[in-house]
Formats: C-alpha cells, sequence, structure tokens
C-alpha cells in the first residue's frame, strides 16, 4: 500500500452483470466516483480486462485498496477480483442498499434513466464515498 494516504488512489470494480438494473446502477455509481465526487482519489477496474488477464488492474488491486461495487448478492466481481489479486479491501452491494426486489428489477437503459433511477445512483455513490473514506 502507498504510504502517503494524500496520494493513496483506491480501485473500485463495479459488476459487469446486463441482465438487472443493479449491474447498471452499481457502473453508474462508479463512473460517478471517478468522475464527480472523488475523482482525484478513485481509479477504476475494468472487470472483463481483469478477468482476461489485465496485468495493470491485477496489479493495482493487490497493491492499493480496492472496493467492489455488486449490482446483486451473486458477487461476481468480489469473486473474480479475489481470484487474481486476494482479499479486496470491502464489498458494496447494491441489492443491500436499493433492495433486492428493485435492484435485480430489469434492466433499464441508460438512455431511459428516471429521476428515481438517478436518485438510486446518487445513494450507491454516496456509500461507495463513505467506504473509502476509511481507507483515505
Amino acid at each position: 500500500m502507498a504510504e502517503n494516504k494524500d496520494n493513496l488512489k483506491i480501485g473500485v470494480v463495479s459488476c459487469s452483470g446486463e441482465d438487472c438494473l443493479g449491474g447498471t446502477i452499481s457502473r453508474l455509481a462508479t463512473r460517478k466516483m471517478l468522475d464527480e465526487i472523488m475523482p482525484e482519489k478513485t481509479v477504476t477496474i475494468c472487470l472483463p480486462l481483469f478477468n482476461a488477464g489485465g496485468e495493470e488492474e491485477r496489479g493495482f488491486a493487490k497493491k492499493y485498496p480496492t472496493i467492489v461495487v455488486e449490482g446483486c448478492d451473486k458477487c461476481c466481481a468480489k469473486i473474480a477480483t479475489e481470484k487474481y489479486s486476494g482479499k479486496v479491501s470491502d464489498t458494496i452491494i447494491v441489492s443491500d442498499i436499493l433492495g433486492k426486489e428493485i435492484a435485480e428489477s430489469k434492466l433499464v437503459s441508460t438512455r431511459y434513466l428516471t429521476e428515481e433511477h438517478k436518485e438510486m445512483v446518487e445513494k450507491v455513490a454516496k456509500e461507495i464515498e463513505k467506504v473509502m473514506m476509511k481507507y483515505l
């Protein structure tokens, strides 16, 4: 882990699931962290590249705190991250925050997000921020 917390980056691996709303919410909340909330502290790790052998992603997750943001309780991102890089620092499960029925509901294209969906993204992003603060 980096010695100077001022320069510390936190890895965030979001769900890549495309079959339920929770996956979309996890990706949008992670992107919000990267673009708006904590851009100087957030590094996103591409899960498909990570699984395909991306050494840079795997190396980052071994060295720095890494949080996975799961769309549902299957925890695919956590399983993959731990398989290739060791134990993750934290796991956030969208279905625990929004409820299983909502998170596992039908996928909504980002073109058709409602204000309610945007509020869900905000709620999950705030949870990611709260967890990241434990490491900064």
